[in-house]
């Protein structure tokens, strides 16, 4: 009997715990009562932007756009405008959240420990490290391999510089792949974040400004090389192909994230990151348009190369110099990239230890450096061991997964926190309250979104979107009738609840067209953070950042309480 009520008060306490929210202190309160010594802030508007592109353009678009042109031809150039759409609605979405919480680090696991509940923090939270961790590990190989490539460029040392130092070199059937520059390039950029946010945003500002130079220039040389008859057909192999494009390129957007990541050290942050994070996204779609016009121009997409079609477009026009200058693009855009993903990581770090579902150390920041340097450095020494030993390009089928989850809930955090009249959704004559009336209908666009890019995936009838649709439709209705909206301070999303919930719909349907590997990755990972958290985290959580561990009302509260305060 003892056994079992044991069980029974762990599993209840577990539900009280999971089911808490956290309330934040007001705009204006000192976050060093709170959180002891806090972060600087010393980003501008112009950093903040510098940022978010810097988070964006990397290697991929001198790759991408070429390797989706074979397929959806010069087509791509809707694969991109169609993405970058649907990136505007999940940008909208952390605008309004951005501006409208205290500037304090957290990003989406913060507006969903806020909106929703613990255990819904802590699960994002995970899904989407593992994303920066495999990302980071496998950005860092190819920005080595990227460097040995341009060092082999030189006579001296072409062909002298051995599999191991930067291609990686493969041992016990694969099991291992021993890279020994990744590592060390890890270890540069870990060491510029420690030493403070002024010096790698001086990094990277030169280095996004070095590639942008470079992709302007780029595209300036190809429009005098375009052939405009290389543009037709422009959809060779159907829409549908050009919409598959889009779902493979909605990745090259995914980085504005990194800039409400940045709420601590910007300046005027209610007024800079929503700022940062839509212009940032608007400079990246142009410049990713553009590039997709001039290298279908330049040569017909047939003839288009897998590895680097952008270089190879204008080597076969005689403009080897140019590809030179795409090398060296693509060596800054990887570099700010990584630089940028590190950087995200340790404030995410940061965030979980000062709540208490990491440990204590993880929340320590710098008392002169003003970074969080444990957590900087743990980040950078998980890619550094994953990137050298690691060929970590094999396992880029399952990423994304904590991006588009991460999306998914920033954009129902935005219905969830405009709802007015919680205190009326609790009528006792309601056997369900008003509150998770709206979640249910959350969950039936998300469902919806599953079920229509399953059929769109496999190519089945169109009765089974006929229903997963309609579903969907009705669902986002009843948050429209059912649920009055306030106006937040701040930057407001459009549309809601409509264009947020069409950004649920989308990224869902976008969830769907991963590999069934990541599907099963998503499953376990989330049932290995609901083990660690059982465990670790609910007695651990202290969302106040203080010494005292008295979960209070006023920070920890389920939705049912906090309706009836």
């Amino acid at each position: 009997m003892a056994g079992h009520g044991s069980k029974t008060s762990f599993f209840s306490g577990f539900c009280s715990s999971a089911l808490r929210r956290k309330s934040l202190p007001e705009a204006g309160d000192p976050l060093t009562s709170l959180y002891g010594e806090g972060l600087v802030r010393r980003l501008g508007a112009f950093e903040l932007i510098l940022l978010g592109i810097g988070a964006s353009i990397g290697a991929g678009i001198f790759v991408v756009t070429g390797t989706v042109a074979r397929d959806a031809g010069p087509g791509v150039t809707i694969s991109f405008i169609l993405a970058g759409a649907a990136c505007v609605l999940n940008a909208l979405c952390y605008a309004e959240l951005s501006s409208r919480f205290p500037a304090v680090v957290g990003g989406a696991y913060l507006y969903s420990y806020t909106a929703f509940n613990e255990l819904t923090a802590f699960l994002v939270f995970v899904q989407l490290m593992l994303d920066y961790h495999i990302g980071a590990a496998s950005i860092a190989r190819s920005l080595a391999s990227y460097v040995v490539s341009f060092l082999e460029l030189f006579p001296f040392l072409k062909g002298h510089l051995p599999s191991w130092i930067g291609h990686g070199e493969e041992f016990f059937g694969g099991v291992l792949s021993i890279n020994i520059l990744a590592p060390i390039l890890l270890i540069g950029l870990t060491a510029i974040l420690c030493c403070g946010v002024r010096e790698s945003s001086a990094v990277n500002t030169f280095m996004t400004a070095t590639k942008v130079l470079i992709v302007i220039f780029v595209i300036i040389a190809g429009a005098f090389e375009v052939d405009v008859s290389n543009w037709s057909p422009f959809a060779p192999n159907g829409f549908k192909a050009v919409v598959t494009g889009a779902t493979v390129v909605f990745f090259a957007y995914v980085g504005f994230d990194a800039v409400a990541n940045s709420a601590e050290e910007s300046k005027r942050p209610q007024r800079d990151l929503p700022i940062g994070i839509l212009v940032s996204l608007l400079i990246c779609a142009i410049l990713y348009i553009c590039v997709c016009l001039v290298i279908t121009g330049m040569v017909p997409y047939q003839l288009l190369g897998e590895d680097a079609p952008l270089a190879e477009a204008f080597t076969a026009k005689g403009l080897k110099f140019v590809s030179v200058l795409i090398s060296i693009g693509a060596v800054a855009g990887l570099t700010t990239t990584l630089l940028v993903g590190l950087y995200v990581q340790s404030r995410l770090y940061l965030g979980l230890g000062r709540d208490g579902l990491l440990p204590l150390i993880f929340a320590k920041v710098h008392p002169t450096r003003h970074t969080p340097i444990h957590s900087q450095v743990w980040v950078g020494l998980v890619a550094a061991i994953m990137s050298g030993l690691f060929n970590v390009h094999m396992l880029s089928h399952i990423l994304s997964v904590g991006s588009l989850t991460g999306y998914s809930v920033v954009s129902a955090c935005v219905i969830t926190l405009r709802w007015k009249d919680q205190k009326a959704s609790l009528d006792s004559t309601r056997c369900i309250s008003k509150w998770h009336e709206g979640v249910i209908c959350l969950l039936l666009v998300a469902c919806g979104g599953f079920a229509a890019g399953l059929c769109y995936r496999f190519s089945t009838s169109y009765i089974a979107l006929l229903v997963a649709i309609p579903i969907a439709v009705l669902a986002v209705a009843a948050l429209q009738v059912r649920h009055s909206y306030a106006d937040p301070p701040g930057f407001s999303c459009p549309g809601v609840p409509i264009l947020p919930a069409v950004s649920i719909f989308f990224n869902i349907f976008l969830f769907a067209q991963l590999h069934e590997e990541a599907w099963s990755r998503f499953i376990i990972l989330s049932i290995i953070a609901v083990g660690v958290y059982a465990f670790y985290g609910q007695f651990h959580a202290n969302p106040t950042g203080s010494e005292s561990r008295d979960y209070s009302d006023v920070y920890h509260r389920t939705p049912s309480e906090e309706f009836l305060s």
